[in-house]
């Protein structure tokens, strides 16, 4: 089919709300079955449905050319996943085609076909089998596999005992190494290191340079950004939006965002990786204290969090991401004051942090609010995993702190300093060898010069 790798047209899926999954049944539990099925449809008046449908997915249509790296994002429930559980033929569409042409891999929860007593030498060769993987493709590519992974230690031991950032970095590995022509991946850097999540992408991006097509479900903006070549904004089951990277995401993510510099949650928000965390306000503070979402370039910005824990909590942290308007995350910053008494009490509390003035450069921004904790507990929250979705957006205006009085002249672009930072750094002029003398005012504006200079000479 020329260079389409995938065509979905009018793809949907219909879950009921409630349903039990189906049991093998012998014949008397069929009769049974049959005759409690026919009650019910005359309690029910004329077969009025008893359990509420819903569709994970309607009408979704969409093509994927060989080779391209495709992001797709969306909030929890949008149908990402389920989406990806259908291209990877472990469920069926409801309604609608999927044309898939090429050898397809898929990693789409952690240790899917891990057998917990088997070591994770043996779980290789049996993952392997089960996404298609021949023995000897699988014996051929063992020691890289094992390599990737970094758990040579324990690849003898039954995988029962991994942590699961292990059970990831193993599944990962042996998904990686199956040069697939159509690699699904879902949400791969929910969990792992820094180290790890690095590997992840950088395999990704080898994938993708070899001509293979990568669909790459994530809502790491940044790796989607830094990653992908278009993506599909995916909301209640329908495509809101498919178009280039940085205008999708902008969209995503300016998209609901709380104007007013405050928003408030009743009930109180729930986090996405079930830490007993909830939210119950965000404020972006004025130097008066009162909640804004406009900021001159040398204004302080104060940031609070009102939330709550359910029950004791061992060393957690709460914090934000601050990302701009386009996803590039410029920072993270997290309130690692609990972690001086260990375990934080069950009740509520506030976080407050302040960003300097004269850090941002002008442009928006948006705050993606999370929470992590127990490290070196049986159960950890990883951070990527619990952001809860852009909340708040707020704006950075130039005031002209930085010694910018040439804006206007020939050279300078829209009278904006390029990058994300606004940093008004010390420098020196000092004079070498035989060079004359400079008067204050001259050596002021040789500085300037200086400073356009290490810029590029463009702003």
């Amino acid at each position: 089919m020329g260079d389409i790798a995938i065509r979905v047209s009018g793809l949907g899926k219909q879950y009921q709300i409630g349903a039990a999954q189906k049991q093998y049944s012998t014949l008397r539990d069929a009769l049974s079955g049959a005759a409690t099925g026919l009650a019910r449809s005359l309690r029910d008046q004329g077969g009025r449905a008893v359990r509420d449908t819903i569709w994970a997915l309607k009408d979704v249509s969409f093509e994927v050319k060989r080779g391209e790296v495709l992001g797709i994002i969306g909030r929890n429930g949008a149908g990402k996943s389920t989406l990806l559980k259908i291209l990877a033929r472990i469920t069926e569409p409801t309604c609608g085609e999927v044309d898939i042409y090429g050898r397809v891999g898929s990693l789409l929860e952690v240790g899917t076909g891990f057998h917990p007593e088997l070591t994770g030498r043996e779980n290789i060769y049996l993952n392997g089998a089960v996404l298609g993987m021949r023995r000897r493709e699988i014996q051929s590519k063992f020691d890289a596999i094992v390599d990737f992974s970094g758990i040579e230690k324990f690849i003898d031991t039954p995988v029962k005992h991994y942590s699961s950032g292990m059970y990831m970095r193993l599944a990962f590995a042996v998904a990686a190494h199956l040069e697939p022509e159509i690699l699904l991946v879902d949400e791969v850097l929910a969990v792992g290191d820094a180290e790890f999540q690095k590997k992840c992408l950088g395999k990704m991006g080898e994938v993708a340079s070899e001509g293979r097509t990568v669909l790459f479900v994530s809502h790491n903006m940044d790796a989607v950004r830094r990653l992908c070549q278009g993506v599909v904004w995916f909301e209640g089951g329908l495509t809101r939006f498919r178009g280039p990277v940085l205008q999708t995401i902008g969209q995503y993510l300016l998209d609901r965002v709380s104007e007013g510099g405050k928003v408030e949650f009743v009930p109180p928000l729930a986090l996405a990786n079930g830490m007993p965390v909830c939210l119950r306000a965000v404020q972006i503070l004025g130097s008066e204290g009162q909640p804004t979402a406009e900021f001159s370039a040398s204004a302080n910005i104060g940031v609070q969090i009102d939330w709550e824990n359910s029950e004791p909590l061992y060393k957690p942290r709460i914090g934000f991401v601050l990302l701009t308007s386009d996803g590039q995350e410029v920072l993270t910053a997290l309130d690692a004051s609990a972690w001086e008494r260990e375990w934080l009490p069950k009740g509520r509390w506030t976080s407050k942090c302040v960003l300097p003035g004269q850090l941002l450069n002008e442009g928006a921004y948006v705050l993606d609010i999370g929470a992590d904790g127990n490290p070196g507990r049986p159960t950890v929250y990883g951070f990527m995993a619990s952001r809860t979705g852009a909340m708040l957006r707020f704006e950075i205006h130039d005031d002209q702190t930085l010694p910018n009085k040439y804006y206007g002249q020939e050279g300078f672009r829209d009278g904006r300093w390029p990058g994300v930072l606004l940093l008004n750094l010390p420098w020196r002029l000092s004079a070498v060898g035989n060079s004359e003398a400079l008067s204050e005012d001259e050596g002021a504006a040789c500085a300037v010069g200086a400073l356009l200079s290490n810029s590029g000479g463009e702003i």
